[in-house]
């Protein structure tokens, strides 16, 4: 008798053994992507699970009887009746430094051509984000290059900066410049042999977009030589939806690999309004509520749980960071919509871009007023935050008095300077596409217009006057901008040999 008990018990194992390995079930139902299947008993919440013809799904819905699963890639060749297995393991991307260089899609599968990815490590698209015990606060500079977001919006590492306004406004283009400059800051850093100089590695993740734009975006970071430090994501509007929805949560998976590394990284998503049509497209199918408008909870814990992975960890963690710049598009300039809303209340600041600033030609189109960093002056170095001074308070106030100005012409001679120095201050904002400049470089600048050098130049001369300082500080003032660089503060001495460089480029200046 005992024998025949420990055969039943011996086949029992065997059998669990089995449907733990390979758990079989097969299609009910299949549209638009989304597969309900029956049959998978053991499968996990965003288990992959294995499709004929190499196709790959995310187990997204547990139901009592059968299990809702968004696939990716083309769905043209299942239908009904097909098999389907678990394989045991969450959905996870590839990730490492084998990925920079390169472009992949939204499973981490290569795209570029230039052959298969060596990745050795792969890791979760969905990850519960550090808690509070493991962060630190954010306290170093990420250098956009974009002098008006450096100088009053400045972004740190491990920060969630939003990037938001209408649609061809600049935003991808902020985005860009970000990118190249942590290029040219880690080709700097890494060539002077500093040990304690610690490069910034980013993910650029394109949701949605036309294929000749990501391809015009990969042009631009390679004629800048940054690809070498950036990783492109993709998910074309061409893509299914569930492409489109997992593609930030990749791109961030890849992006936490550098962070849990005791590395620093940024990643752009851009942009989270065409994931969270994708997603909501995708919940629909798979019939789960939507949320109404005034409070759509699922959009916003989307977002939630994809931006709280961005963080700085401290010494105990590694030290690593993972700095975030997601891209939200409005309409009209409607920022109180539910999505731009929920993004702002989730991000720690926002850079906010006017079409009505953009249509006069003043590009950043950057709205003072609208445009904060909840983080503020601790992520700026000593040097760039003495040079600024109450410059972004000047700006406010010259927006606020221009628009009182238009409708008088008798103006006391404190309006008239404010408005004077304002406009000033504008035009010196005012920064082409793909030129990021350099934090000293800045500092200079800033200083200069803070100390009244450039009040005697006409406001239409002022780019051309920037443009000719810049070049001065860049080559005959290289001694002094490099001492800005290593001490990252105005000491006397410094502000000494800056004073003689600037005033040797303003006596040159004047002449011309």
């Amino acid at each position: 008798m005992s024998n025949i008990i420990e055969e039943i018990e011996k086949e029992i194992q065997s059998l669990e053994t089995a449907s733990q390995v390979e758990n079989v079930g097969k299609i009910v139902a299949i549209a638009d992507g989304v597969a309900r299947i029956q049959g998978l008993s053991k499968v996990m919440f965003n288990e992959m699970i294995e499709f004929p013809g190499g196709l790959i799904g995310q187990a997204l819905n547990l139901e009592e009887d059968e299990v809702g699963c968004v696939i990716f890639g083309d769905v043209s060749e299942l239908k009904e009746g097909d098999e389907v297995k678990t394989t045991g393991r969450l959905f996870s991307v590839p990730v490492g430094m084998e990925l920079l260089g390169r472009v992949v899609d939204a499973l981490g599968n290569p795209v570029d051509g230039k052959g298969n990815l060596d990745a050795k490590e792969f890791y979760p698209v969905e990850k519960i984000a550090p808690g509070i015990i493991p962060r630190k606060s954010v306290d170093q500079p990420v250098q956009t290059g974009i002098m008006p977001i450096d100088a009053m919006i400045p972004v740190g590492r491990g920060q969630r900066e939003l990037i938001i306004g209408d649609r061809s406004t600049g935003k991808t283009t902020i985005a860009i410049d970000t990118i190249i400059n942590q290029a040219r800051i880690n080709d700097k850093g890494l060539a002077s042999g500093d040990e304690d100089f610690r490069p910034i590695y980013s993910i650029y993740v394109a949701v949605g977009q036309k294929n000749s734009n990501v391809a015009r975006t990969i042009r631009a970071l390679e004629d800048a030589d940054a690809m070498k430090y950036t990783i492109i994501v993709t998910a074309p509007a061409a893509d299914n939806p569930a492409n489109q929805y997992i593609a930030p949560f990749a791109g961030a998976a890849m992006g936490e690999w550098f962070m849990s590394n005791g590395k620093d990284a940024l990643i752009v998503y851009d942009d989270l309004s065409k994931q969270a049509v994708a997603y909501r497209q995708i919940s629909l199918v798979l019939k789960r509520p939507s949320g109404r408008e005034a409070y759509p909870g699922d959009v916003f814990y989307l977002h939630s749980r994809l931006l709280e992975r961005s963080a700085r960890l401290n010494e105990d963690n590694g030290n690593g960071s993972l700095t975030a710049l997601p891209i939200i598009e409005t309409q009209a300039g409607d920022i109180s919509a539910y999505i731009p809303t929920n993004v702002i209340s989730i991000t720690d600041g926002q850079i906010f871009l006017e079409t009505d600033l953009f249509n006069q030609g003043i590009r950043p189109a950057i709205s003072v007023g609208l445009s904060v960093s909840r983080v503020g002056s601790s992520a700026q170095t000593k040097a760039l935050k003495k040079a600024v001074g109450k410059m972004k308070l000047e700006l406010a106030q010259f927006r606020e008095l221009a628009a009182f100005a238009q409708f008088g012409s008798d103006l006391d001679a404190k309006t008239k300077a404010q408005l004077d120095r304002g406009s000033r201050i504008v035009e010196l904002f005012k920064q082409p596409a793909l030129d990021p400049l350099s934090m000293e470089v800045q500092v200079g600048i800033l200083w200069a217009v803070q100390n009244d050098y450039f009040d005697d130049i006409p406001v239409d001369k002022v780019v051309d006057a920037k443009t000719s300082l810049r070049s001065h500080l860049e080559n005959r003032g290289s001694a002094v901008m490099e001492k800005i660089l290593k001490e990252k503060a105005l000491t006397s001495e410094v502000v000494d040999a800056l004073k003689s460089s600037i005033e040797e480029w303003k006596s040159t200046w004047v002449n011309e």
